[in-house]
Order: C-alpha cells, then structure tokens, then sequence
C-alpha cells in the first residue's frame, strides 16, 4: 500500500506540478538524517515523502490530524508520528529520536505551522531539541511556487514546483549551557541555511539574519 500510495503522488504531482528538483539526489543514501524544510501545507510534503524513496522517510505531524478517517490512513501509511502542539510532547520526541537511532531521515518543518504566503515566518525554538538531542546531522530542504498549488488547481493550471537541498551540516554548541535564547538561536541559523536556497523574496523573517555569521551551525 505504502509504495502504491508513492506511485500515485508521483503521477499525480507530474499532472498538476512542473517540478523542479535538480538535486534531489543529493540526499545521503544511508545513515540518519533530519531534514529541515519550509512548510506551505500544499503539495511539499506528499512530493518529499514519494521522490525521497527509497529511503525511509517520517516525520512529526499534528495530533488533530488523526481525527481525520483519510488523514489518519494516509499518516499511519508514511509512519507518521502524532505531535501535540503548543507543549513539550517528549513521547513523540523519544519516538523521533528512535527513527533516527534506526538509520532513517526525519522530516522537520521549524516553523511550526503552515506558511501560506511562501514568505518565511519566525520557527519555533522547540524545534532544535532534536537536533541537539540527536547530533544527528541535518540537510536543508527549500521549496517555493507550492504557496500557488491550491488556487492553480482552482483554475486547472499546473503549478511550477521548484526545491533546492543545501549542504549537510551540524550543531555545535561549544559547551555553551543552552538555555531558550540558545535554542532560538539555533533554528534561525537552521532556517537560514533553508532561506539562503530561496529566492530573496522568500526570506521573509530571514531577511537580515541570512547576512549574519553562524555561530552554531558547521558545514
């Protein structure tokens, strides 16, 4: 079921999407990986979960979704994992860490929510936990054109999908005691690194910390 549901994104996003991903296959092929990426809500998600195969994919989604019949099968077919938002669930962290211990990539989105204009909004500092908890090295996903997906499909228009992927790197925080001003400090260096594959009409909130030195993150 689980590879009958990637056949179908695939035929389907190549209907409605003109996609442009030239190095998608840039992905590691083996070890674990936390995947940043900039969240539109609109196609992104079902397009990273079909082409990143076949590596194993997952990622943390929100705790509603699963009162939905057709989102409950579709989360439970990619082995997603139900995430309260708004307070620390460390269940569905330990959960996150134990895909990662297992060799496999993480999806994450840092700024929390859906970004409906494509323009960068500020992450959650929640979302570098993993990253320091883990150690686990991180690629940067960039997407833009989705934010147009729903209202192209209002008018039978394909959308042009475009996504970049960054360098690997890590954090470091140099012994420095991290406190909820370091965490901060953390995913804005890790969306920057997803702002600096965009154009700069997308880099909303990013805008002057893209001109800013990194203080966490190593190549």
């Amino acid at each position: 079921m689980k590879w009958l549901t990637y056949f179908l994104i695939r035929i389907y996003t190549r209907i409605t999407c003109r996609i442009n991903a030239p190095d998608l296959q840039s992905f590691p092929l083996r070890g674990p990986l936390i995947a940043i990426a900039n969240h539109t809500g609109q196609i992104e998600v079902p397009t990273l979960f079909a082409y990143l195969q076949p590596r194993p994919l997952t990622g943390w989604a929100k705790s509603e979704a699963w009162d939905n019949l057709f989102l409950r099968w579709v989360f439970n077919t990619w082995g997603a994992i139900p995430i309260r938002r708004g307070d620390a669930d460390m269940h569905a962290l330990k959960l996150a860490l134990k895909v990662l211990e297992d060799g496999n990539i993480f999806g994450l989105a840092p700024e929390g929510t859906r970004n409906k204009t494509g323009k960068l909004k500020r992450a959650m500092p929640g979302a570098a936990l993993l990253a320091l908890h883990s150690k686990a090295p991180i690629i940067p996903v960039a997407h833009w054109g989705g934010e147009n997906y729903l209202a192209n499909l209002k008018r039978l228009k394909r959308t042009d999908f475009h996504i970049r992927v960054g360098e690997v790197f890590t954090i470091d925080t140099e012994g420095v005691k991290v406190t909820g001003e370091v965490r901060q400090q953390i995913v804005d260096e890790m969306m920057v690194q997803i702002a600096l594959l965009m154009p700069e009409e997308y880099h909303g909130e990013y805008t002057e910390m893209c001109k800013q030195p990194m203080k966490y993150v190593r190549r």
